[in-house]
């Protein structure tokens, strides 16, 4: 699997649907908007929509969540057969629905339904859970944590979504990772109900302490995150701002954060391309933009060739993602941007400066590594599925020839700076914007390297 760690997801699943249409008029017996034409979508929700985008990542992925035999659950069990094995907890009722409305992507109404629970733990998932090289609890507050407790506590997760519904994380989680309100809520301090930076901290240090776990990230939506060990807080700015659909966001962080931490990344890397990860996401689109989860999940790669892997990805229907730059001094910036960019789609193409383009770009004395070099290495990140190398100034042959459905660059650039966006359009494809972080630059590297030897 690419190199990446297993994870198991504990859970509550749901089933989302989303009903999509157009709304030009009141209707005449209220004043709500009429939706026309409405197309109707599913996919999967709450701890699942974790662990399906945990498998698009390319991980092997097992569910154990309350799943039964309604319709809604027959549902979720076709949309995640190709990429998930499912452990099922007994459902006290029918699994939970949750229908968003919407009119010209803007959410209208949201109607939900089903009020299934855990009922108990089988031997089945008690055996998953412990045997599992790593743990991810994603709860909705609907009882698949609670009835998996004692297993979880004696052998803790490394990541822990909580819901104010549900119970505390297990003492010895890695890392917890609540919503901002959340937080809030959940701290034992009674904190002010005020959504500022103070509060947060103080939420985050009450919360590692009350709850006895390594570390809490609260999530800040468009600011980013907050990682607390129960001292002085890092605060891990959003590279981008975009004002998409943030529905999944919180799911999309969690599994990038939980898969990082099993491929052996400290806490603070894994919020880091968390963040990251979870800002392209919103800026593509959200969870109404992924592909659907019942087209067949693409083959793996057997080459490094990036158009015929392109062309694979594109005949199961998924989504070719594609970066470009110079990738000159390989620092931590170019790779939480690509660790993003790998969690828009189903495959990453990095397309890559020549070094005479690099030269002609930067300026004599670079590169600093050849072609060669460069490519190896980047094809050496479990994030990078294959490398392309263009020569001239801008990639747009290249990216007439590969394609992609999401183009991503990193940098300080303005959409006036991408003349690589209106070429997308011209197939459907999108541009999304994801900078460095903020200090990390090839330039900014051998620019101190030289001073350090003055």
């Amino acid at each position: 699997m690419n190199g990446k760690a297993p994870l198991v997801v504990v859970g509550d699943a749901l089933l989302d649907r989303d009903l999509t249409g157009r709304a030009e008029r009141l209707a005449p017996d209220a004043p709500v908007p009429v939706v026309d034409d409405y197309g109707e979508r599913p996919r999967p929700g709450g701890a699942a929509l974790t662990a399906y985008l945990a498998a698009r990542d390319g991980r092997e992925v097992t569910l154990v969540a309350g799943v039964g035999d309604d319709p809604a659950s027959r549902e979720l069990r076709r949309l995640l057969r190709p990429w998930v094995t499912l452990v099922p907890l007994p459902l006290t009722g029918p699994l939970p629905e949750k229908s968003r409305v919407l009119a010209e992507d803007r959410p209208v109404a949201r109607l939900d339904r089903g009020d299934g629970r855990a009922r108990e733990a089988t031997d089945r998932a008690r055996e998953a859970v412990r045997a599992a090289p790593a743990v991810l609890v994603s709860d909705y507050g609907r009882g698949a944590a609670d009835v998996l407790r004692d297993v979880l506590t004696a052998r803790p997760p490394l990541l822990w979504d909580p819901h104010p519904r549900g119970g505390p994380p297990v003492p010895g989680t890695r890392l917890v990772v609540p919503a901002e309100k959340e937080a809030l809520a959940l701290a034992p301090d009674g904190a002010a109900p005020r959504r500022n930076l103070t509060a947060a901290a103080h939420g985050a240090a009450a919360l590692v302490r009350h709850w006895g776990v390594a570390a809490v990230a609260v999530t800040l939506g468009a600011r980013g995150a907050l990682l607390s060990y129960g001292e002085h807080p890092l605060l891990v700015p959003a590279p981008a701002v975009h004002h998409g659909d943030s529905c999944g966001a919180g799911d999309r962080f969690a599994a990038t954060a939980a898969g990082l931490l099993a491929d052996g990344a400290l806490v603070g890397e894994a919020v880091e391309a968390a963040v990251a990860a979870a800002t392209g996401f919103v800026g593509a689109g959200g969870a109404g933009a992924l592909p659907r989860p019942d087209a067949a999940p693409p083959p793996p790669a057997d080459g490094d060739d990036p158009f015929a892997l392109a062309d694979r990805v594109r005949t199961a229907h998924g989504t070719v993602v594609a970066a470009g730059g110079c990738f000159d001094l390989l620092h931590a910036g170019h790779v939480g941007l690509l660790q993003a960019a790998r969690g828009l789609g189903d495959c990453l193409v990095v397309c890559v400066n020549s070094d005479a383009s690099v030269r002609r770009r930067k300026g004599a004395g670079r590169p600093v590594n050849p072609l060669a070099d460069r490519v190896r290495v980047l094809r050496a990140l479990a994030c990078v599925d294959a490398v392309a190398v263009f020569d001239e100034d801008t990639p747009e042959r290249l990216l007439a020839g590969l394609r992609p459905d999401v183009w991503v660059k990193g940098g300080d650039y303005a959409a006036a700076d991408l003349p690589e966006a209106a070429l997308l359009e011209e197939w459907g494809g999108q541009a999304v914007l994801l900078p460095y972080l903020d200090g990390r630059s090839s330039t900014g590297m051998l620019e101190r390297a030289a001073e350090a030897t003055r």
